[in-house]
């Protein structure tokens, strides 16, 4: 699947393509799963040309989880046949087809446990929650944490992990993920459908607030107002509020791709402490579908591809 202009998602077409060969530090994967997220909508829509410069066509996809095909020169770490998962170059060739290239440089072990199609649905999102939390907001064990979103991928993550550092979580999330999130360790769940936050939390205020949820510049302060004074506001959603004051540290947060961390969640998969959730798995070839679905938010959760 691939789009040669910017547009809609109807520029997304599936077609047949050369099979990827490996350049020098890169190697070739048999994709078994390929994660969508909402930065693949953007790009495909032409609203971020001024960040990412993409070479056209362009194969969206940037997590991927596979099977090493083919080894470059200077790859000494990576052999035909290992599983493999990681985060690709957001600019660069995407994981939504058969056979994708990867720098091996950004890959890890894929999990031994569970479906290896599941384990695209953990760089990106994954190694945001742990670099919001951890990198940015210096979260330590038992400060407490408001964490906004927690129904999403990326919250998701951020609750298990912050529960498992020791923090006292607190999460907003619909009632379909309520069981979920609670059983990741969230110590007060939310409804956000029916109880405004600011009500639900009667003036408590919070160590870190991360916030994973487009909202306007209003709402934003308001999240602002739940932290404690010298605390932190992580937020991952653009643009962040104007100021903060009180010594709050306002933290816009970018994700990076860091296979030394992803292989750090990857052993907490396989220890059971970290937990992959995958919303729903769809043939390779209703990527368009699914941009639809993300563009009118009804997607269930995290999607992975499958070629």
């Amino acid at each position: 699947m691939r789009f040669h202009s910017y547009g809609d998602s109807d520029v997304l077409v599936h077609e047949e393509a050369d099979r990827p060969q490996a350049g020098p530090g890169q190697v070739v994967l048999r994709v078994a799963g390929a994660a969508v997220n909402p930065v693949d909508a953007s790009l495909r829509a032409g609203f971020l040309q001024e960040v990412f410069e993409l070479a056209l066509p362009h194969v969206p996809c940037y997590d991927v989880a596979g099977v090493v095909t083919e080894v470059g020169e200077g790859v000494s770490d990576r052999s035909v046949g290992d599983a493999v998962v990681g985060w690709l170059p957001i600019d660069g060739p995407g994981a939504a087809a058969e056979y994708a290239v990867a720098p091996a440089d950004v890959l890890t072990a894929a999990p031994r446990t569970g479906d290896l199609s599941d384990a695209a649905a953990l760089p990106s999102v994954g190694l945001t929650a742990w670099q919001a939390l951890f990198e940015h907001a210096g979260l330590t064990a038992g400060q407490t944490v408001l964490v906004n979103g927690a129904g999403g991928a990326v919250g998701g993550y951020a609750v298990q992990l912050a529960a498992q550092a020791g923090a006292s979580v607190t999460a907003t999330a619909s009632p379909a993920s309520h069981d979920r999130v609670r059983a990741y360790g969230a110590e007060r769940i939310i409804d956000y459908t029916t109880t405004p936050l600011q009500e639900a939390v009667a003036g408590e205020q919070f160590d870190v607030v991360l916030n994973l949820v487009f909202l306007p510049p209003e709402a934003l302060a308001r999240l602002v107002d739940l932290v404690v004074d010298g605390g932190a506001f992580a937020n991952t959603v653009p643009p962040g509020p104007a100021q903060t004051g009180r010594g709050v540290r306002n933290l816009q947060v970018f994700g990076r791709s860091d296979a030394g961390r992803l292989a750090d969640l990857v052993a907490r998969v396989d220890a059971g402490d970290l937990k992959i959730h995958v919303a729903q798995r769809r043939p390779l070839t209703e990527l368009g579908a699914v941009h639809e679905e993300l563009a009118a938010r009804k997607l269930p959760g995290k999607t992975v591809l499958i070629p």
